[in-house]
């Protein structure tokens, strides 16, 4: 271990549990601040807005890929792990950015892709030469069946089969989502040291911890057995993938021990932070067994909130109740938004009706047990982005047009400023068009309203840094209606108890305990008046408990 490496380690180990309730800023590089103005956001646009993220005041940034790449996934097709893309900048200006965010006391958490590359990748470009290469089963090859056809049915995240045949090894090779992402055969522990070794190489730098995106798709039954159907109802389908039951092809049995190595690396660096991605229909059971027992990853989180067409009491009842608080149990993480799923303003509620409704889900987030995520402009409530055919550069959206909102939407430039030119993101045309209705929730002009979404949030972030019951507090739910929802959240000397009408219409609240109003979104109630008290749409409470 050389002496950065060990001051690094020296300072980690004074915090070890940093994590446990940090609110994460997720940053997609591409559309967060151009600093060169070539139209495309970079790192050192991202250096020059951690004051910002500073004064919003959350704990940490995840940084998505800023790896070199050809960009058929904007980054999530990884050419060389231990680079950075030209588009972005380079190492050096990486370094910069960790150190100032951390003289800021931000922790950084960045992408770590461990379940494919992109076909440009030099381990690829060895493995596909011949079926005797030193890399030849570091991906997913395989003879086709005597009829030529892929050795098994398993279909392809973004439509067709999961099988692309390769002229040089006449084979297929295994790809979940876009052909230029050749499936890592991370059965292979040559290919999990290879991995290993990335992650180090980035931790040496001063990373505080690692998002594992698509974790459960890192490995696959070597027997290559069929999926079998789904029966998802026809009005749901807008992909072969969605016509699967995905038990063979993703979600392993052997997946945890690797992650119990990636434990052990992370462990070596003191307080650092780990984090799964587990999509799919039921991944409570993954999420469980990816954290168990203070051996694996710190936490998980999956597509609830996500993907969910509208939010209710029950919705958000039946995810935080999955996470039983037990002492053998990972710790949960929240996101209501990213970078693949479309704006929750633009799902779960009449924004035009209802523009205060933002500043209310913010609140939830920041309620739950767990690490909230906030995906950059939460904070502003921007709703999803509007972007014309045209301009679609999402291979998504552009298969599934226009049945799905699509992932551009929600990767359109962060506004700055309402005056300048693609509000304040470039002086260039965009990658993605600014929609017009962003202008006007820049940051510059919600700095200057009191009651702006932006303001809002920076109060709640300020509150509960107070609060160690929202940090890591036990969670009970106190009650769960078809409009309200409430629950507890406990400390040794103060509870907080969280109340919300996540309906369009108003709703009485009943509370028996003493309260002081701590936190109001839209003027939901003063709670020391009457004992009905009547909660107004889209509204949110927090009121504590006597402080002993």
């Amino acid at each position: 271990m050389n002496a950065l490496t060990s001051s690094i380690t020296s300072s980690r180990a004074a915090n070890s549990e940093w994590w446990r309730g940090a609110v994460i800023y997720q940053i997609y590089p591409r559309s967060f601040f151009d600093s060169n103005n070539d139209g495309i956001g970079d790192l050192n646009g991202i250096l020059s807005k951690l004051d910002y993220l500073s004064e919003l005041g959350v704990d940490g940034v995840w940084i998505s890929p800023f790896y070199t790449s050809p960009m058929k996934d904007f980054g999530y097709d990884v050419a060389d792990y231990c680079d950075v893309d030209p588009i972005f900048g380079n190492l050096s200006d990486f370094d910069k950015l960790i150190e100032k965010a951390h003289n800021l006391d931000l922790k950084v958490i960045i992408d770590q892709v461990f379940s494919h590359t992109s076909d440009e990748h030099a381990w690829f470009a060895e493995s596909r030469l011949d079926k005797t290469n030193a890399k030849s089963d570091w991906y997913v090859w395989e003879n086709a069946k005597p009829d030529g056809s892929p050795p098994s049915n398993w279909q392809s995240v973004f439509g067709g089969p999961a099988w692309t045949w390769d002229a040089r090894r006449k084979q297929y090779y295994l790809h979940n989502f876009l052909k230029e992402q050749p499936q890592l055969n991370v059965h292979n522990p040559e290919v999990q040291n290879a991995l290993l070794a990335a992650s180090k190489f980035w931790l040496d730098r001063g990373v505080d911890g690692f998002r594992l995106d698509a974790i459960n798709f890192s490995m696959h039954n070597r027997e290559l057995t069929d999926n079998p159907m789904s029966n998802t109802p026809e009005s749901d389908v807008t992909r072969p993938f969605d016509m699967q039951l995905h038990i063979h092809n993703q979600s392993q049995p052997e997946i945890p021990a690797f992650l119990e190595r990636v434990r052990s690396l992370l462990d070596d660096y003191g307080a650092t932070f780990s984090v799964a991605e587990v999509g799919g229909p039921d991944p409570m059971d993954e999420m469980l067994a990816f954290t168990a027992n203070g051996k694996r990853l710190n936490s998980a989180y999956n597509f609830d909130f996500l993907y969910a067409k509208s939010l209710n009491p029950k919705i958000v009842a039946d995810s935080i109740s999955a996470w039983t608080q037990s002492e053998n149990e990972g710790w949960p993480s929240w996101a209501f938004s990213n970078h693949d799923a479309p704006r929750a303003t633009s799902r779960w509620f009449d924004i035009e009706a209802f523009p205060h409704a933002s500043q209310t889900i913010m609140m939830l987030l920041l309620s739950i047990r767990g690490n909230p995520i906030i995906y950059q402009g939460e904070e502003l409530g921007l709703e999803q982005g509007h972007v014309p055919f045209d301009r679609l550069t999402d291979p998504e959206a552009i298969t599934n047009w226009p049945l799905t909102l699509g992932r551009d939407g929600v990767r359109t430039p962060m506004p700055w400023q309402r005056d300048l030119p693609n509000a304040g993101f470039s002086n260039q045309d965009p990658w993605l068009p600014v929609d017009p209705r962003h202008y006007g929730k820049s940051v510059e002009i919600q700095s200057t309203q009191n009651t702006s979404c932006l303001n809002s949030v920076k109060s709640l972030l300020q509150l509960r840094k107070g609060l160690p019951s929202l940090i890591d507090g036990k969670l009970e739910l106190v009650s769960v209606e078809d409009q309200l929802l409430v629950f507890k959240r406990e400390s040794a000397n103060r509870d907080v108890y969280c109340c919300f009408n996540l309906s369009s219409a108003p709703a009485t609240l009943r509370l028996d305990a003493t309260l002081t109003s701590l936190a109001n979104e839209m003027g939901a109630i003063d709670i020391n008046k009457t004992p009905d008290k009547i909660m107004r749409p889209w509204s949110g409470i927090w009121a504590a408990t006597k402080e002993t």
